[in-house]
């Protein structure tokens, strides 16, 4: 057996295969765009078809440059949480698209099930709100829409991404990650395993889905690579970039920065509450020991510059942002809340709609960006509020994402949020901290302390903006989301 450790980042916009040494240095990556369809206003969706064989084919590229599959240790996965697939046991074939974790169409649902005041005690079983984001409320609204899943009797199989990607490469083995499961409204965030109760709430027939399994550890193997391959390591991207940056001790917080932006601070062995409209999450399950985390979910971060390109034109490049931004002394009073799928956390509002304000005849489109970075911040700080409240404020925040290689994203959050913020010299987290995984599933690191090692060097930005300045930014903030959710 070889000691590199290869992972399977499978994302929301784009699926990618990367190689790590020990020591943590990234050896090799590819990476290819993931088509998302919109069918319906707030419908979003993928091909299951196409995630797998893109999946499997960076996954040969990279074992191919690697030397062979003798050369792999071991295969960690990582992957866009809370979206979720319905296939057929016998042929593997899947019975509809991939419903995204932005999709929002099961709001109705939500909003009667908050109505019959079912809410607090959902929260109560699994640290989760009622909201389309979540597994659960996509499942029960498939099993009332989708006939073929009914017909698919004991042939139906359910299951997150990293379920998808671990049937396919071993040829039908069903598992799914404490990480995963923990987000589907589904498990018992005390007793780590499925709910009847919650089962027979959104109408998930149990024989369909997955065994509950660790975040490290022997996961069945793969031989469609020319070798037998383990798989060692499994986690849903937010979790993994906290292991990633190194999170493993109570109080220390991460945030990520991509399609969406997501804040975890770890909790500890305690089940955590929130009173603040946080989620209690597993931040990580090893030998059936769970560690806890609080986190705070924003729908739109890195999409909203992919929207500004793609859909209104006002750039060509995402990296001409920083430029923009800096091009002008400040917003100009322009503010942008970006709740183009809905609102996340703390206001869970999924019909809310986005919003530019403040303009006049002298903004610009330098100001328009700005404002949609700045927004970044401002989110940041409604989670910090929130965060602080449940008594777990952040005294520094360690970001990653593809938004933070912008020096100006990350100067901004520490400006704002009036914390050092530190961003680590390879920003992919998200891989490293299933690479970390997947170097404890197979022996190669004695645990996640020992794993840790392979995060490297960080740089620091400390905040510079006067108080007077950070209170008027975010009391125009304040008024731009507040006539949002009127």
């Amino acid at each position: 057996m070889g000691e590199i450790l290869l992972v399977i980042d499978e994302g929301t916009t784009s699926t990618r295969a990367m190689l790590f040494a020990p020591d943590g240095r990234c050896l090799d990556s590819i990476a290819v765009p993931l088509l998302q369809s919109y069918p319906r206003a707030g419908w979003v969706e993928h091909d299951p078809d196409q995630i797998w064989a893109e999946s499997a084919n960076c996954a040969a590229v990279m074992i191919e440059r690697a030397g062979g599959p003798d050369a792999i240790a071991a295969i960690g996965i990582t992957n866009q949480r809370e979206t979720v697939m319905f296939w057929d046991r016998e042929t593997g074939r899947a019975l509809g698209p991939a419903i995204v974790w932005q999709d929002r169409r099961s709001a109705e649902l939500c909003r009667t099930l908050k109505e019959q005041g079912e809410e607090a005690g959902v929260q109560a079983r699994t640290g989760l709100l009622l909201d389309p984001y979540f597994s659960g409320t996509k499942i029960a609204w498939a099993m009332a829409n989708w006939p073929q899943l009914r017909e698919a009797g004991e042939r139906l199989a359910i299951g997150t991404v990293e379920s998808w990607l671990v049937w396919k490469l071993t040829g039908g083995l069903h598992v799914t990650d404490a990480t995963n499961a923990s987000r589907t409204l589904l498990m018992g965030l005390g007793s780590g395993g499925w709910s009847d109760g919650l089962l027979d709430l959104f109408d998930c027939p149990r024989g369909a889905l997955p065994e509950i399994v660790d975040c490290a550890g022997q996961f069945g193997s793969t031989t469609l690579f020319g070798g037998r391959i383990p798989i060692c390591g499994l986690a849903g991207d937010q979790q993994a970039a906290t292991i990633g940056q190194a999170c493993l001790a109570p109080g220390e917080t991460k945030a990520t920065y991509g399609t969406g932006a997501f804040m975890l601070t770890n909790a500890g062995e305690r089940q955590p509450t929130s009173r603040h409209r946080l989620l209690s999450t597993v931040l990580c399950q090893l030998d059936g020991k769970r560690a806890y985390a609080i986190e705070g979910s924003v729908f739109v971060a890195g999409s909203v510059v992919k929207w500004l390109r793609d859909s209104l034109g006002l750039i060509t490049d995402a990296g001409e942002t920083e430029a923009l931004a800096r091009s002008v002394a400040d917003n100009g009073g322009v503010y942008f809340v970006p709740a183009l799928s809905g609102l996340g956390a703390p206001w869970w509002e999924p019909e809310a709609r986005g919003a530019i304000s403040g303009l006049s005849l002298a903004s610009g489109k330098a100001h328009v960006v700005r404002a949609a970075l700045e927004a970044m911040a401002h989110q940041s700080h409604d989670l910090k509020t929130a965060f602080a409240a449940d008594g777990c404020d952040w005294s520094r925040l360690r970001i990653d994402g593809g938004m933070v290689a912008n020096d100006w994203i990350a100067q901004d959050l520490a400006d704002v949020l009036g914390v050092t913020v530190e961003r680590p010299a390879f920003t992919e987290t998200t891989a490293l901290g299933a690479a970390m995984l997947a170097g404890v599933g197979c022996g190669l690191f004695s645990g996640l302390e020992e794993a840790a090692a392979m995060r490297g060097r960080v740089e620091m930005f400390e905040p510079t903006m006067d108080g007077d300045a950070r209170a008027a930014r975010l009391n125009g903030w304040a008024k731009a989301v507040a006539g949002v959710l009127a």
